[in-house]
């Protein structure tokens, strides 16, 4: 059963806080990777790519932890464990560009962050995440 993210804590998906998103190899090993994060009122959204191996990884085992640190405050911090609900190559360069837009402040993914020529050799998509799990905050707070 999905987990809403908190009021208390939704800024963090709305400002440009990076998460460290850590995703299962095949052999069962850990991985971890710098994502910029999104939320949509129900599914917290990465954008990545098919090729990549947070999206090999995904496309193979759902579960994910994704761990968000308010960097003004290092004690308040979101923990998401969930299962990717559904990989959609729909709207997700326009997604990436969102994200640049608030990451970077330059209008496009392609062009500003990655080659225009890029977006030919990758499958872009926007990842929903079901949350499932939801801790929050340091043990002393």
């Amino acid at each position: 059963m999905s987990v809403p993210i908190p009021d208390s804590h939704r800024d963090l998906f709305c400002n440009p806080v990076h998460g460290v998103l850590t995703t299962m190899m095949p052999d069962g090993s850990p991985q971890s990777s710098i994502v910029w994060v999104d939320y949509d009122g129900e599914c917290v959204l990465l954008n990545t790519t098919l090729e990549r191996q947070k999206g090999r990884n995904m496309r193979t085992n759902p579960k994910m932890a994704l761990l968000v640190i308010d960097p003004r405050d290092s004690s308040r911090w979101i923990q998401v464990q969930g299962c990717v609900k559904e990989m959609t190559r729909e709207g997700a360069e326009a997604h990436a560009d969102k994200l640049t837009q608030r990451y970077s402040h330059k209008p496009h993914f392609y062009g500003d962050i990655y080659p225009v020529e890029q977006r030919f050799k990758e499958t872009r998509v926007i990842v929903k995440i079901e949350p499932l799990k939801v801790s929050l905050d340091a043990i002393f707070r």
